[in-house]
């Protein structure tokens, strides 16, 4: 493969992206984690909960994606379930930011915003984005529930959250790619519970 040989990064990225799906397919651990978080988002969506998700980067851009999924659809009229993005409020994020520090943008939206009936869903490729810890460990002083959607080993975000599903792959790209696939059949999974086939 020659540094422009557009055709060979293509068949690179896609055999790496078929390569981590395929090792996601055969983990058993791993997709029993996904269907225990998903059996648990469709739990609090039933007690009249709400989801609250976050990431950075690439991932903030997964969160607002997914939270538009739940709110207007995925693949069928319904109606809207409840669910927020915390990455988008750029008043919120500054202020949090400025006055206490970046790495509790997150949490005090969580402790602001978030009760026992909720779930907080986060992206993170490395688990160790110091926002997203900080987070989880609101979450648990409040008893919401956490689920993470990460790579890497799953990090310092592991031991933190109640649910964490750690995509294969070894770039950033290829991990972002198996978690849209894991947020798009999240969201399919409770349009079904909650509104039939």
């Amino acid at each position: 493969m020659t540094p422009r040989d557009p055709i060979g990064r293509l068949r690179k990225n896609l055999q790496a992206s078929v390569d981590a799906k395929q090792q996601l397919l055969a983990d058993a651990g791993l997709l029993s984690q996904f269907e225990q978080a998903a059996d648990a988002v469709v739990e609090r969506y039933r007690r009249g909960g709400r989801i609250y998700i976050a990431g950075n980067g690439g991932s903030a851009a997964d969160a607002q994606h997914l939270a538009a999924e739940f709110v207007c659809r995925l693949s069928r009229d319904r109606a809207p379930l409840a669910a927020e993005a915390l990455t988008v409020d750029s008043s919120i994020l500054t202020a949090i930011g400025n006055d206490y520090g970046y790495e509790f943008v997150f949490s005090r939206q969580i402790a602001g915003k978030a009760t026992g009936q909720d779930v907080f869903l986060a992206f993170t490729t490395s688990g160790q984005s110091p926002n997203i810890l900080e987070a989880l460990k609101q979450c648990r002083a409040m008893g919401v529930l956490s689920i993470v959607f990460c790579g890497r080993g799953g990090g310092g975000a592991k031991p933190l959250a109640d649910h964490c599903v750690v995509a294969p792959g070894a770039s950033t790209s290829t991990v972002q790619e198996v978690h849209i696939v894991l947020a798009h059949t999240l969201c399919e999974v409770v349009e079904s519970a909650i509104f039939g086939d």
